[in-house]
């Protein structure tokens, strides 16, 4: 394994949480596996929301872990954000519309570029230039979001033009809707462009999440990119116990933003409990991470959505996991996004690997479309498509009455497993030796 090493130069690690950390830390865990000692480079207590300590147990004794002093900007703004009585958080466009708010958030999307994790770069190639060098590393990784860390990449590479450099790309960079929400100016996004064409002519290779991605980006750098999905983890799911629930319980997992727009959903699940009473009865949804406000507005304002509707917040992995042995039904929304037929959120092959049935509600012809089709888990459906939700929503529930409940069967046999798309990345890494 000596002369098999990669170094992977990523912000988000345990103890962060959330669907950013998953995909590098279940690569890192397979990696030995195929033979390859990994190093991970990531900041020393940066600035995240979502805090899981449950996760360091997928970090193999294998793998050094780097941590590395970074400086961000939001402790001054989160100071600056009490003493205004707006409680801004810069990371994200916020539902405060505040003036400090939307200052916060035009220097957000027009100063950092591409994001605040930028002060990171410079410091960090100085300590890496010399570390890679100690031990012999000539294969690079970089992830993002955030995108400034494939500029750690990037000025590595200029300085060695030996060094073999994969970029991996979990979401857009220049096409993101992200910029929209930041408003984003035209200097701000000309900047972007800039730096994303440097990144994209400069790196080895280029890996993306969807097949929707890998087009995008094949435009944009007129080369090559190849398509590494997400997936689940067997090893989380194995231990899974179905256990029968007292109500037709539906579960969304995942954050609400304010561009996520689960109101269609809701409405036609609201028609469906005041036409049928029985339903009603037994009907509940949960929601399951962050919401934004104006979505827990809406449901409040509704008498009878609200009484079947519960908000759980952020819960670590492994207690997820266990949660979704005790659902019946359930719920991606992918309405309100940019690009919405590209995406194809982690989540969804977690939901894959517990044999549940999914109701999807969004593009019908998109990648996750194609993905529910392909795998037989369910199907999606278009967001003005008030019957046929509920009508596969009446038949998910008629199932579970007639059965008494939950019937599953996880799922762990699929090409989307952790170690099987390790496997195929230790192969493009074999290619970049």
């Amino acid at each position: 394994m000596r002369d098999k090493k990669v170094l992977i130069i990523t912000y988000y690690w345990p103890p962060s949480g959330g669907s950013g950390v998953q995909r590098w830390l279940k690569f890192v865990k397979y990696l030995p596996q195929f033979g390859w000692e990994p190093y991970v480079f990531t900041p020393e207590k940066p600035f995240f929301h979502i805090k899981d300590d449950s996760l360091l147990k997928d970090v193999p004794p294998e793998a050094e872990v780097i941590h590395f002093p970074i400086w961000e900007p939001y402790a001054a703004f989160h100071k600056l954000s009490k003493l205004s009585g707006s409680e801004v958080q810069v990371a994200s466009p916020q539902s405060n519309k505040s003036f400090f708010a939307k200052v916060s958030t035009w220097i957000r999307g027009n100063f950092f570029i591409p994001d605040p994790r930028v002060f990171w770069v410079r410091p960090s190639v100085r300590f890496l230039e010399d570390f890679i060098r100690d031990n012999k590393i000539r294969i690079i990784i970089t992830t993002g979001p955030p995108h400034s860390v494939h500029l750690i990449g990037l000025r590595l590479k200029q300085k060695d033009s030996t060094l073999r450099w994969l970029a991996d790309f979990r979401d857009p960079w220049s096409e993101w809707g992200l910029l929209d929400s930041l408003r984003v100016g035209s200097f701000a996004r000309w900047m972007h462009k800039r730096l994303e064409g440097k990144v994209l002519r400069s790196a080895d290779r280029i890996l993306t999440i969807t097949p929707f991605y890998v087009k995008q980006f094949q435009k944009l750098s007129g080369r090559k990119v190849q398509l590494l999905t997400n997936g689940f983890d067997a090893d989380d799911f194995r231990d899974l116990v179905y256990k029968p629930s007292e109500k037709f319980m539906i579960r969304h997992v995942g954050i609400v933003n304010e561009k996520c727009n689960p109101r269609p959903f809701m409405n036609a699940l609201g028609q469906l409990m005041l036409a049928d009473s029985d339903f009603a009865q037994h009907v509940a949804v949960e929601f399951i991470g962050e919401v934004h406000p104006d979505f827990k507005a809406f449901l409040r304002a509704s008498e009878i959505l609200q009484t079947v509707t519960r908000f759980t917040g952020n819960i670590p992995h492994q207690q997820l996991i266990a949660t979704y042995g005790e659902s019946s039904l359930l719920l991606l929304i992918l309405t309100g996004y940019k690009d919405a037929e590209g995406y194809m959120p982690g989540k969804l092959f977690e939901y894959l690997a517990t044999g549940l049935p999914v109701l999807g509600v969004g593009p019908v012809r998109g990648d996750a479309a194609l993905l529910m089709k392909e795998s037989g888990v369910g199907e999606m459906v278009a967001e003005d498509d008030s019957f046929r939700l509920k009508e596969i929503v009446l038949r998910h529930f008629s199932n579970w009455k007639q059965h008494n409940g939950l019937r599953a069967e996880k799922n762990l046999s699929s090409p989307y497993s952790r170690e099987s798309l390790t496997n195929q990345l230790a192969g493009i890494l074999e290619e970049l030796r």
